[in-house]
Formats: structure tokens, C-alpha cells, sequence
């Protein structure tokens, strides 16, 4: 009995023995398997980190430039973009994006009527398909807004998960919409500034612009008025530095907004100021004008026959209001007579005439800091007949801002102006090539007052301040012919006309008369008086004041000499 229960004892004793090795066992087993799989999970880390990417940073030279300007692409913030008082007008900003999980979805037709209801813009088949999905991720909404993010937590439904996103954002929605421009999801900049410079900011460097938010403001707000008040199709209006060519405000109508590019239209995203072509006029009367004193130093007394039309070939040139009679070249210009300015072009001939065109920057597409520029439209062929009619406009075609800057080349002295957007590190910027002469500008200055004062620019002119300018009313070619109801109807001018600082242009395009302009839809009619509106704009804006203009020393009364009344015999001797 004894040994029986001995033998007892000893055997459960050898039993717990050999349980506890065999545990013993498995332990050591799974802590060798958890060390081992350690090792493996480091090694892998680093054949990832040092000898692959060894690898493929040194298989070339170029593919590790590459790589590192794609890391540098993705992982910097794009920088932003300022006007030139500091005003933002387009920022980064991480913004949360929707997914879900289908394969966590506990009630999917709830589920979708809740997301509907906090996020309106979705589109309700397309999120019943990716929570019915099979998979494990989906997209619901990217850059969804801070309200929107919280009414999804207050759900608190399990399949749903927030990834953090950079969204590009622009503070001032459609107003520096053609200039600024846009990027795609990705931050690749599509056009503007966001296109031509994306190399700078997608590397996170700021940009600065020329622009001054407060005078876009006007511009467009005065150009808006103009296109409703004539029921026009569109328009567009720049302001420039007449001596450094810094633009200080451009706008293009219609426009859009920046944050919704997708719902955008062609015709409003087609930008007018740099990459319309149209015929403006009259207002290259100013530069042929400029031409006849420049080349062949004529002086104001020179005398040009318009009392009959002009007939060249099978063209024949006519004035819209013909003075019918001799014409002195103040008196060609105030009243904008197309046959004075052929007989102009003529006696400075074709090449010359051309030559002059084309120093100014009116033939070839400009060097800009966008890339959205327009070819301007000149005959391939340079006959007689072209040179007669070029002289006053038609049949040429250029873009509203590069009629802007040879305008202030005319009127700044003469020294070429090519337009810039970027503010420049060194503020003082001066041109260096010289198109004209000091004394062609400075007979040309009171010239461009004259029509003011006394020509059809009368409605430009703003109590206090000198303004000069130039008319300029074309008919819009429409399939290979001119039509008379179509119009493009414009005014360029400078101030103040004895030191010219700003240059503004407007442009109208197909106006109709109202009651106001009498049935009109000319550029005195439509555009001069959006020009006064903006200058009186800009004058309490900036500061300008109105009190150094003296009107007895106005620069156009030099010019009362050689205007003559109506019949052409008496010297007119004051206003």
C-alpha cells in the first residue's frame, strides 16, 4: 500500500516535471521565432533605406537630380502669392479629404443620406457605388470644409476616415483670375503666374506682383459698369507705370472664380488682355503720328488734304466725321481723320512705317511674365494700300496691353516699355533702349491732351488732372468681312500729360448705344467715360492730388495756333 501510494506520488511528480519542460520549450521556441523575425523585419529596413535606395539615387547622375527635385516638389508647401502691398491672393492650405472603408459599412442607404445631407455637391449614385465597393478604401470628398469634417465625427460611424491634403486657396475668388491663375489637384500650375512660375513656388519661394489689389477693384467695377451699361459681351482694362511698365492692374471680363475653375466656361476663363487680338483703330494714330515727327521732323503747321475721300486701288478711305477741308496734323489728330493719317503713312512709306510698328513691340507676341499671349494679326504682304490703312489702325490687330505699353513709350519720354507683373528685387527700374526721340514724345504729350480737351475724347477728361488720350472705334472682322453693328470700342490714355506716370486702357467689345450716348456705341460714348470714372478712383486711392494742375498752363494750349474753326479760316484763340 505503501509503495503504491509512493509510486503514485512520483509519477504525478514526473508528470508536472515534464509539463513544465515541455512549456519550457514551446517558450524558448516562439521567443527564438519573435527574435529571429525581429532580425528580419531590421534587415529589410535596411536593404529599404540604404541599399536599395543606394541603389537607385547613384544609378545616374541625372536620375538623382531628378528624384531629388520630385521629393522637393512633392514635400514642400507651395508658396504663395502676394500683390504689391502685401495683399494675398493665392495660399496653400491642408484641408481633410473623405474615404471609407465599404468592407466596415453597417447601413449603407443611412449612411449615404447622412453624407448627402452634410455634403450637398455629392453626387448620390456615385457614393452609393463606392460604399457598396468591395474593397477597402474609397474616396467620398477631397478638401472637404472644417464644418463639414465635424458634422462627419458627430456621426461617428467606424467606416469612416479623414487623409490630410494641401489645397491651393485664393483669397480674392475671380478677381486676379487671368492673372494669378490656377493649379490642378496636384498644385501643377495650368496657367497665370501658377503656370509660368511654378518652378518657384512649388519649391515653397513666394511671388510677389506688381499688382495693386485696390485699383483692380476699380478697374473691374468700372469696366463692369461700362459692359452692363452698353449691354456689351466683354471688356478688359489695364493700368500701367508709364516709366517701368509694372502693371497695377489687369482685368479681363468676363471672368471666373478661381476656387471653382471646373465650373468655369471658355469664354470666361479666355483671357482679354494679353491673349485677345483685336483691331483697335484710331489708336494707332498714335504711333503713325508719332512716326511723321520722329522720321521726317515735321513740325505742327503741316497741312494734310482730307476734303475728299481717299481711293486707293479698289479701297476707298473715308472720315466717320469728315471735316471736309485742308488739315493741319493737331487737327488730323483731334479729329481722328483717317484720311489725314493715310496721307501720313504715305509720306513716311511702308518699310519705314512698319520698322517703327515693330520697335515699339506691336508685330510680335511679347516676352511676358504669363505665358497666355496673343500673336498679333499683320499682313503678309506690306503693299501701298496696307501702309495707307495701318496708319490708321485697320487691318492690324494686337493685344489691348501691348497697345497699352507703346503707348506709355510715346508718352514717357520715348524709351521702350516692356510690361512686367513680378515685382522686381531693385525698384529702380529704368528702360534703356530709346524708340523716339524726348521732342517726338514731348509734341506727341500735347497732342494726346488736345483730344481731350477739344476732340473726341472729351468724356476722359477729370477736373483737376491733365489727362491726354486717344479714341479708338473699329469694326470686328466677323467670317472675312467688317460688320458695322459689331464693334470694338476703346480708350487709351496717360496722366498727368506734362509727366505722364500712369497709363490706363479700356476696352469694350460690341457695345450697343443706349438713351444716355444717344444711340452711340463709340469709343467716346463708351469707353472715355469708364476712363474718367477709374482716374477719379485711383485719385483717392493713391493720394493724387489735383491741386498742381494749373489749367492756364496747359500743355495743349501751345496747340491753339494751328486749329482753325469749322470753314477753316479763323485761328481759334481759347477754348
Amino acid at each position: 500500500m505503501w509503495k503504491h501510494s509512493r509510486y503514485n506520488a512520483i509519477s504525478i511528480d514526473g508528470e508536472r516535471r515534464s509539463s513544465v519542460y515541455m512549456a519550457q520549450s514551446r517558450l524558448s521556441i516562439l521567443a527564438v521565432c519573435f527574435v529571429l523575425a525581429y532580425f528580419m523585419v531590421v534587415l529589410r529596413l535596411l536593404d529599404l533605406a540604404i541599399i536599395q535606395g543606394e541603389v537607385s539615387s547613384y544609378d545616374t547622375a541625372n536620375s538623382k537630380i531628378e528624384k531629388s527635385q520630385d521629393v522637393s516638389a512633392i514635400s514642400a508647401r507651395r508658396g504663395d502669392i502676394y500683390d504689391r502691398n502685401g495683399f494675398l491672393l493665392a495660399t496653400t492650405l491642408k484641408t481633410p479629404s473623405l474615404f471609407v472603408d465599404p468592407l466596415l459599412v453597417i447601413d449603407a442607404g443611412s449612411l449615404s443620406d447622412d453624407l448627402a445631407v452634410i455634403i450637398p455637391q455629392l453626387d448620390k449614385s456615385k457614393l452609393d457605388r463606392v460604399l457598396h465597393a468591395k474593397n477597402r478604401f474609397g474616396w467620398i470628398a477631397r478638401n472637404i470644409t472644417p464644418a463639414q469634417q465635424q458634422d462627419i465625427l458627430n456621426l461617428g460611424d467606424p467606416s469612416l476616415g479623414f487623409e490630410y491634403e494641401y489645397k491651393r486657396i485664393y483669397p480674392q475668388g475671380e478677381l486676379f483670375a487671368h492673372l494669378v491663375g490656377y493649379t490642378d489637384r496636384d498644385g501643377l500650375g495650368l496657367a497665370g503666374i501658377e503656370r509660368s512660375y511654378n518652378d518657384v513656388l512649388s519649391t515653397g519661394k513666394d511671388v510677389n506682383l506688381t499688382l495693386d489689389l485696390r485699383l483692380q477693384h476699380a478697374v473691374k467695377r468700372e469696366l463692369s459698369k461700362a459692359i452692363s451699361d452698353f449691354t456689351a459681351i466683354a471688356g478688359t482694362g489695364v493700368i500701367l507705370d508709364a516709366k517701368t511698365g509694372e502693371i497695377l492692374a489687369g482685368v479681363s471680363l468676363p471672368d471666373f472664380n478661381l476656387n471653382t475653375v471646373n465650373k468655369a466656361s471658355k469664354n470666361q476663363m479666355f483671357n482679354r488682355l494679353t491673349l485677345g487680338v483685336y483691331e483697335l483703330g484710331s489708336m494707332f494714330k498714335i504711333f503713325s503720328t508719332a512716326a511723321l515727327f520722329d522720321l521726317h521732323d515735321v513740325d505742327m503747321g503741316k497741312t494734310f488734304d482730307a476734303r475728299t475721300p481717299l481711293r486707293v486701288g479698289r479701297f476707298t478711305i473715308n472720315d466717320y466725321h469728315a471735316e471736309k477741308r485742308i488739315l493741319t496734323v493737331p487737327e488730323v489728330f483731334m479729329h481722328s481723320s483717317n484720311i489725314g493719317s493715310a496721307l501720313m503713312g504715305d509720306m513716311i512709306g511702308g518699310e519705314a512705317l512698319r520698322k517703327f510698328y515693330s520697335d515699339l513691340g506691336l508685330l510680335e507676341p511679347m516676352d511676358f511674365d504669363i505665358r497666355e499671349i496673343g500673336k498679333p494679326l499683320v499682313p503678309s504682304i506690306w503693299r501701298r494700300s496696307t501702309t495707307l490703312t495701318a496708319s490708321y489702325g485697320h487691318g492690324l490687330a494686337t493685344t489691348p496691353l501691348q497697345m497699352s505699353a507703346a503707348v506709355a513709350s510715346v508718352v514717357n519720354g520715348g524709351m521702350l516699355v516692356n510690361p512686367m507683373l513680378v515685382k522686381p528685387s531693385n525698384d529702380n527700374i529704368k528702360s534703356e533702349m530709346r524708340v523716339m526721340s524726348e521732342d517726338t514724345s514731348d509734341k506727341m504729350r500735347k497732342l494726346l491732351r488736345l483730344v481731350v480737351t477739344k476732340g473726341t475724347g472729351k468724356n476722359a477728361d477729370v477736373k483737376g488732372f491733365a489727362i491726354g488720350g486717344k479714341t479708338g472705334t473699329a469694326e470686328k472682322s466677323v467670317n472675312g468681312r467688317y460688320d458695322r453693328k459689331k464693334l470694338i470700342s476703346s480708350f487709351v490714355g496717360a496722366f498727368p500729360m506734362d509727366d505722364p506716370k500712369y497709363v490706363l486702357m479700356i476696352m469694350v467689345d460690341e457695345p450697343k448705344g443706349n438713351k444716355k450716348s444717344y444711340g452711340y456705341a463709340t469709343a467716346g460714348w463708351v469707353a472715355a467715360p469708364a476712363f474718367a470714372r477709374i482716374v477719379t478712383s485711383m485719385a483717392a486711392i493713391l493720394g493724387l492730388p489735383a491741386d498742381k494742375y494749373d489749367p492756364q498752363k496747359d500743355i495743349s494750349l501751345e496747340l491753339l495756333p494751328y486749329l482753325y474753326d469749322e470753314k477753316g479760316g479763323k485761328k481759334l484763340v481759347s477754348y
